[in-house]
């Protein structure tokens, strides 16, 4: 029994020392210690034993379960070992690319502007409507009290789409987005309070022009509108926008077809402030945006009575608003995709306006 014990447990040992890989040495383990291995089939004898024999044979039978373990144990941590040295050995890193960056981006200045002039439009129960970049020419200028020798409908000012698939109305890239005050109007009853903010497009480009722009217009449509509503209505937009307790406007008479009366705005400003100013503050006039009454014909156009609904409307360049508040002064690179000036002028997708929280950022 002690020969066997003896040569069973080398030709084990041996078997384990030649396993090359983890698969081998579980096949050894399970010959050796599985349920029906050599190894256990010996431990099981020592129950038939008697007294004497399992006295003499247990301490030798446990001997060799608890060698072959620990033989165990240590090829399979040397061969863990081996294979993690050699996985080591066979990644390189190269340590001079660059580090890879996690995706980048911010809201831009316009996107951001939209966004607060909704919040104050909203609180003032006006809807936002969205409609076509491409509109015919009746919606866009015949509706609007625009005649057909109007200079606005010339070439040079306006982009024509070159296939016209009506035949009876010539297409164009809209040049504001007072084609969405018709629509709105022929489709809902009055009172109706709407900002329609979008793209616009025209024929001009330097510093301060773009062939394509942004652009808000706002309307009321009701019974017994007036210019003191316009009034107020800009008075509250505009310090909400640029968060100033006071602010002092100048309507300097103007002429728009689609507005009777119509009435150019100027904000006061401070130099010292670089902020909308009041009273003694004001040191400078800036011209914000244009508005006035929408005219009987433009109501009528639309189908509603003159005699019976009356309103206002304003517009103004929502790049031009941006480059107000966060002082930039040239409206090209708006356009660039210059990630180096959208790092520096953009938004965090966090600072969403609020008029709680204040709509800037």
């Amino acid at each position: 029994m002690t020969t066997d014990t003896d040569s069973l447990q080398a030709d084990i040992l041996g078997q384990i020392a030649d396993a090359a890989a983890p698969e081998a040495l579980e096949t050894v383990r399970v010959a050796a210690m599985g349920k029906s291995g050599s190894v256990t089939a010996l431990l099981k004898t020592l129950g038939g034993m008697s007294p004497e024999d399992r006295q003499v044979q247990g301490p030798r039978l446990n001997g060799l379960r608890e060698a072959i373990t620990a033989a165990l144990a240590a090829r399979k941590t040397a061969l863990e070992s081996a294979a993690l040295d050699a996985r080591l050995a066979a990644e390189r890193q190269d340590m001079t690319l660059p580090v890879a960056l996690p995706p980048q981006g911010s809201i831009h200045p316009v996107s951001q502007v939209m966004d607060e002039l909704a919040e104050i439009f909203a609180d003032l129960g006006f809807t936002v409507v969205a409609g076509p970049e491409i509109e015919d020419d009746w919606h866009n200028f015949t509706a609007l009290n625009m005649p057909e020798s109007h200079p606005a409908r010339a070439m040079h000012d306006t982009f024509y789409v070159a296939e016209q698939p009506d035949g009876d109305r010539k297409l164009v890239l809209r040049t504001h987005t007072s084609n969405l005050q018709i629509r709105t109007m022929m489709t809902q009853e009055p009172p109706i309070r709407i900002i329609a903010p979008g793209r616009v497009y025209r024929s001009d480009s330097d510093a301060t022009h773009t062939p394509m722009f942004h652009q808000i217009e706002g309307m009321v449509i009701d019974k017994g509108t007036t210019l003191a509503n316009l009034r107020w209505t800009l008075e509250t937009f505009i310090k909400a926008f640029f968060e100033v307790d006071d602010v002092t406007l100048r309507f300097r008479p103007s002429y728009f077809p689609f507005t009777e009366p119509s009435v150019e705005v100027d904000v006061g400003y401070s130099s010292k402030t670089n902020k909308p100013a009041s009273g003694d503050a004001v040191d400078k006039w800036l011209e914000v945006l244009g508005s006035g009454m929408v005219h009987p014909r433009v109501i009528a156009a639309c189908g509603l009575d003159p005699t019976v609904y009356q309103g206002f409307a304003f517009g103004c360049g929502i790049d031009r608003l941006a480059m107000l508040k966060y002082g930039m002064n040239d409206l090209r690179p708006f356009f660039d995709a210059d990630l180096r000036w959208l790092k520096h002028h953009g938004f965090s997708a966090f600072d969403v306006p609020t008029l709680s929280g204040g709509v800037s950022a």
